[in-house]
């Protein structure tokens, strides 16, 4: 509470009491009450109101809190279960819903587990405990779980739909073990993976619509930003476009929030990260006669490791490189030369730029028109592009320094790479390829130039929250983004319409109690300065 001491008899005292639980507010003068109370008026005005911490106090209900979801990415490298939240009294959670705690599962993605009865289920038992603790237990009953399954389980579906479809049923019934509300486990399409993880890009970034300070919902303006997603064994490019999509595959529309989206979408199975190494690994070994001893120019040259050809060629994506006398229990030893050129000439090979059937194709006979807009690149483009930065010191910022930084790294000793980053010894192998694979996929794949490159941020998280397909997911599948209008379905509560008219009541009130005093004090001036 604030006073101001009289200094003239013709000067206001002010008084202003806000009772702190929606009470009210009233103005008096020399302690007369000159305006009537308001209810529901528990606001402060920068300074000019201070609460009280004594006065009477209105009953208000007990926040409902927050509603939970769960969703397991079920990746072809290993498995992350990410839990969010939502406030439990929104109408349906638009605009809310943020990362709460994220769990990463140890061992291999789930597919790795195929022939071991059990074991993707088990494996899934620490972060499930884990989320028991993260949820209130009154919330368990109420928190639906998903679990979408990517590209590992889509090459596994490939070649033993038996083992998958027991994969998925294993998950399943150990999720179900848990008190929470299962929803199913999925194999994800690519096209649908690259709409989910463009979905959780632009709600995070709130390009869809936007909670505003006067407390409703607005759509912001702003234009959407594609996903550049780079997992174990695929890669996504998603991003809206007006031009025409000349292969329907690569089309989907989406309508959220009153607005329809037309997105080019495209999923490149066998060109995720994972996979990208064992079919450089076999394409190289085919190359040189299958003897047991290679030379690989992406590797250090001062290192080299035996690998089982079992480990490169069981795979669906390096099937077209095995040898007709095959033997998964042979081995060869890989010894690197960390040459860039040659390197870069052996991951080309990976891709095919001949034979566009369309007016235009990225590679592999895959139409795409025109990169457009800003992008956000995460998963394995994240860590490849941190990882660049972090050993050369390169921005990274434009093609030339990407080309800089990859041609750096790839002369660089396995000792040095250590040297800056020790934590990362088990990979250090791997990132001359992957940085050069890189490189090949966003300027001559996607067509990123001088200009577009510069556009795309690489990104892990956008706040708290882990940038990926699992919140797209969670929030298609929990109707958590309305097609309505939403502009409508959000708006101050009548409390505070209350307390905002009052407020201006007052304020009005006073300045025209200042302007009548002021009067009054000019004309007995006027009078007092008169002559008799």
């Amino acid at each position: 509470m604030e006073e101001g001491s009289p200094r003239r008899h013709n000067q206001v005292r002010l008084c202003y009491q806000v009772k702190c639980a929606g009470g009210c507010l009233s103005l008096s003068h020399h302690g007369s009450a000159l305006g009537s109370s308001c209810p529901g008026a528990a606001l402060l005005a920068s300074g000019l109101l201070e609460s009280c911490p004594d006065g009477p106090h209105e009953r208000r209900p007990e926040p409902l809190g927050f509603m939970y979801g769960i969703v397991l990415d079920a990746g072809s490298s290993h498995t992350a279960l990410y839990i969010y939240k939502w406030p439990a009294d929104k109408l349906n959670g638009t605009g809310v819903v943020t990362q709460h705690r994220e769990c990463h599962v140890k061992g291999g993605g789930i597919s790795s587990y195929a022939g071991q009865q059990g074991a993707a289920g088990q494996s899934l038992k620490a972060c499930l405990d884990q989320a028991v603790k993260d949820i209130p237990k009154n919330r368990h009953q109420l928190t639906p779980v998903y679990l979408g399954a990517t590209a590992g389980m889509r090459l596994l579906n490939m070649s033993s739909p038996e083992q998958s479809a027991q994969i998925l049923q294993e998950v399943g019934h150990k999720i179900q073990s848990y008190p929470f509300i299962y929803k199913g486990a999925a194999i994800l399409s690519g096209q649908d993976e690259g709409a989910y993880g463009w979905v959780t890009v632009n709600y995070l970034l709130e390009n869809f619509i936007k909670y505003g300070f006067v407390g409703h919902w607005f759509s912001p303006g702003r234009s959407t930003v594609g996903a550049l997603d780079f997992g174990g064994a695929s890669t996504q490019i998603t991003f809206a476009t007006q031009a025409k999509v000349e292969d329907k595959q690569d089309m989907m529309k989406l309508r959220l929030y009153d607005q329809e989206y037309s997105l080019y979408t495209h999923s490149f199975l066998c060109y995720g990260r994972d996979q990208v190494l064992k079919r450089l690994l076999a394409h190289i070994v085919k190359s040189q006669g299958y003897s047991r001893s290679v030379d690989h120019p992406c590797y250090p040259a001062d290192h080299s490791r035996t690998v089982h050809f079992s480990a490169i060629f069981d795979s669906p994506c390096t099937t077209e490189y095995k040898s007709s006398s095959y033997d998964p229990q042979a081995s060869v030893t890989v010894q690197g030369s960390g040459h860039y050129e040659h390197c870069q000439g052996n991951v080309s090979e990976i891709f095919s730029f001949d034979g566009c059937p369309f007016s235009q194709c990225s590679f592999d006979k895959v139409f795409q028109p025109n990169v457009t807009g800003n992008f956000m690149a995460f998963s394995a483009f994240f860590y490849v592009h941190s990882f660049l930065q972090q050993t050369t010191g390169i921005s990274v910022s434009t093609p030339s320094q990407l080309e800089e930084a990859a041609k750096t790294l790839c002369k660089m000793s396995f000792s040095q790479m250590l040297r800056v980053a020790p934590e990362q010894e088990a990979r250090l192998q791997d990132y001359c390829a992957s940085s050069v694979f890189v490189k090949i996929l966003m300027l001559r794949g996607y067509g990123f130039d001088e200009t577009s490159f510069s556009r795309i941020s690489f990104q892990k998280k956008a706040g708290d929250t882990s940038v990926g397909w699992a919140l797209g997911y969670m929030l298609t599948l929990s109707n958590l983004l309305p097609v309505e209008t939403v502009g409508l379905r959000k708006g101050l509560a009548m409390r505070t319409w209350g307390a905002l008219i009052c407020l201006f009541v007052l304020l009005l009130t006073a300045g025209l109690f200042f302007v009548v005093l002021r009067v009054c004090d000019g004309k007995k001036k006027g009078s007092d300065e008169s002559p008799i």
